[in-house]
């Protein structure tokens, strides 16, 4: 039997769309219309040595809201709630979901442990809106996202977990929707969504996977599964 976590707290909203690999990646209820995938939204991640970046891929938008006990982004205005902590990068927008930033820029590292900075990554999939990374030092953390499967602003996943970022690197918190294979084919479990997961990537390789469950006992919870 695999090894069951339980993330720290869910919102309730599913979604469909694209099938990648057995799992299908979030970008709404219905596919958008000759949409790129989340993946080309994402941006480009411009890492530092020795720090750890933090992102969310996957959906029409993401946000992380707070890490440890700093509120990072506001999920009424969605915008940084301390503009001190947003690094103004010289950017600009190279496509419609694209920002190109200079290859010569340099960005002042962090000036300590507990310091965290916020850099755009991305326009985001809703119109108006920014996708940011965080730029944190490695140590075990508390990160909360929020996550936007549909092109909606009034449906959010709430997602959170406690990591040990040992190492500094990139990191990548994914949502997908786990296609099953063991459903009966009933009416019942066709009308039912696919469940809702989340994994964390450490560069190209998953490290963690959280999905949420359908069940009467954790209905409406994310749980951690064994990797093995």
């Amino acid at each position: 039997m695999n090894k069951k976590r339980y993330a720290l707290w869910t919102g309730t909203i599913f979604a469909t769309s694209l099938l990648l690999s057995g799992c299908q990646l979030l970008t709404g209820y219905q596919k958008i219309d000759e949409a790129e995938s989340a993946k080309k939204w994402a941006g480009k991640i411009h890492p530092i040595a020795g720090e750890v970046n933090i992102a969310c891929v996957g959906t029409y938008h993401c946000e992380i809201v707070q890490i440890d006990k700093t509120l990072v982004i506001a999920p009424d205005t969605h915008e940084p709630v301390n503009s001190r902590m947003l690094v103004n990068v010289p950017s600009v927008y190279a496509a419609k979901n694209t920002v190109k930033v200079p290859a010569n820029m340099k960005v002042a590292p962090l000036a300590n442990k507990s310091a965290i900075k916020i850099v755009s990554l991305a326009a985001s999939g809703m119109p108006g809106l920014t996708n940011y990374y965080a730029r944190v030092m490695p140590a075990k953390r508390e990160v909360h996202v929020n996550f936007y499967p549909e092109n909606n602003i009034g449906y959010v996943e709430r997602f959170a977990m406690i990591h040990d970022f040992v190492e500094a690197g990139t990191y990548q918190l994914r949502a997908y929707q786990k296609k099953s294979s063991e459903r009966s084919g009933s009416l019942l479990e066709t009308a039912s969504p696919e469940p809702l997961c989340i994994e964390l990537l450490q560069g190209s390789k998953v490290q963690r996977r959280f999905c949420k469950q359908l069940d009467t006992e954790h209905q409406g919870e994310f749980v951690e599964t064994s990797m093995i």
